[in-house]
């Protein structure tokens, strides 16, 4: 993604004879949002002169308070290759700023920039993300629907014809680097009809644009080629859900501060205290990385996604792995987010319970290397293990204990994201299931 200026973006629009420019935003949901203007309102745009209602979004305020401008990030300018030909579309991504010229503390990527800038007190200048966010393709029906009919059977790293997801993730990628991403590598994940495409980590703002645009492009992509993307955890029993890992790394200039040639397992201090805050802080959250009610299906036993907070540089069964790469690569991957996470806010939280760990110089427990799904309860409690809350309603209440992870939201994201999951989490445990039915309505 270039830098631009306001003039580089008017001459661009105009040369490549863009029609419409979709000003987005995301909501405290995690969802997209967007008000797309004609070409004619683009340099009134630029001027930070767009308005909206605030009021009809989700989280956002009360209709005495709705009015709403839309600060265009310029260097989020891109054009949408699939929109070629008459009615051409570019997008600009949007902080959301009040009447009186302040950000809203209700948006949630002005909000991370709020967290990274306590960071930047600190001393450190980058917070980076590298995503994995997985996938799943379904067929869609006659009316454009989707089906619960996975578009293929294959396996880790499968190829075509197994792999018959191939020629539209395919497409996915080249969209995708025709916008300026660097991908890194795609495949077929380990369930039938699930994906991956990993692209290269940046600061933790511009990570978070690039998941949010990475899932339009997914969904826009896979609709042509006859299918339904989804990121919905775990769309089917019994087979593995997705997750999103998280690789996270601090730095100061070009330095990458959890690197140390001469520290054990080559880590630094500050790595191990990093890690400390994201362990002690994972209950807390977890609302936030795993937002839905489907989220705690995919957080099982079983399967490869973790429900147990402990590391290790050597297997995969704990929260927390520490990758073998060192060096600039050096990181700290979190495995239990999931793609239904809001990135801004799950970054702000990630970032503010690691800085925990340094402010207070947290100590991390030993690595466990055995694997986690084997150790029985009382072994595991031997070794200080504990679970990661096991429903939405429980995580909410461990959000509501933690202050740190409170803070890092903010008092108006906090506020309206319980009461969203509240209501979520009611209408869940009052819907009477299939399950239930085919279990107890001969028996009772």
């Amino acid at each position: 993604m270039g830098k631009y200026t306001k003039e580089d973006i008017l001459r661009l629009a105009k040369e490549q004879e863009v029609s419409f420019i979709r000003l987005q935003f995301t909501d405290i949901l995690g969802t997209i949002k967007n008000v797309e203007i004609p070409l004619s309102q683009l340099p009134k745009a630029l001027d930070n002169k767009m308005m909206f209602d605030g009021s009809s979004i989700e989280g956002f305020v009360r209709i005495e308070e709705s009015d709403m401008y839309l600060y265009p990030d310029l260097d989020t300018w891109v054009i949408f290759p699939w929109t070629a030909g008459r009615g051409k579309v570019a997008r600009l991504i949007c902080d959301i700023y009040t009447a009186d010229g302040k950000p809203f503390a209700g948006d949630p990527r002005s909000n991370l920039k709020r967290v990274l800038s306590e960071m930047e007190e600190m001393g450190f200048t980058h917070f980076n993300l590298g995503p994995e966010p997985e996938f799943f393709l379904f067929k869609l029906d006659e009316y454009g629907e989707p089906t619960l009919e996975l578009n293929d059977h294959g396996g880790y790293f499968d190829l075509a014809p197994t792999d018959l997801g191939e020629n539209c993730r395919k497409e996915i990628v080249v969209e995708l680097e025709e916008m300026g991403f660097e991908v890194e590598a795609s495949h077929h994940e380990v369930a039938p009809g699930q994906h991956e495409i990993d692209f290269k980590y940046a600061d933790a703002v511009t990570a978070c644009d690039n998941i949010q645009t990475f899932k339009l492009v997914v969904k826009t992509i896979a609709r042509k080629h006859g299918l339904h993307a989804t990121f919905m955890p775990k769309p089917i029993y019994g087979i593995s859900g997705s997750g999103m890992h998280c690789n996270l790394s601090l730095f100061k200039g070009n330095e990458n501060v959890f690197f140390d040639p001469n520290g054990k397992l080559q880590l630094s201090e500050v790595a191990y205290q990093f890690m400390a805050g994201i362990l002690k802080h994972a209950p807390g959250y977890t609302a936030i990385t795993n937002p839905i009610v489907n989220s705690y299906k995919r957080l099982v036993p079983g399967y490869e996604a973790p429900v147990y907070v402990a590391w290790s540089a050597r297997n995969r069964s704990p929260l927390v792995r520490i990758p073998t790469s060192r060096g600039l690569s050096t990181r700290v991957e979190l495995r239990s987010v999931d793609p239904a996470a809001n990135p801004y806010l799950a970054m702000a939280v990630l970032l503010r319970a690691g800085l925990d760990g340094i402010k207070n110089k947290l100590t991390p427990p030993a690595p466990v290397d055995r694997n986690i799904y084997e150790m029985t309860k009382e072994e595991r409690e031997a070794e200080g293990i504990s679970d990661l809350p096991g429903t939405l309603h429980f995580a909410i209440e461990e959000l509501r204990k933690d202050e740190v992870i409170k803070d890092a939201l903010g008092p108006h994201i906090f506020t309206n994201f319980v009461e969203a999951k509240e209501i979520e989490w009611n209408m869940f445990r009052s819907h009477v299931t299939n399950w239930e039915r085919d279990h107890y309505m001969k028996l009772y």
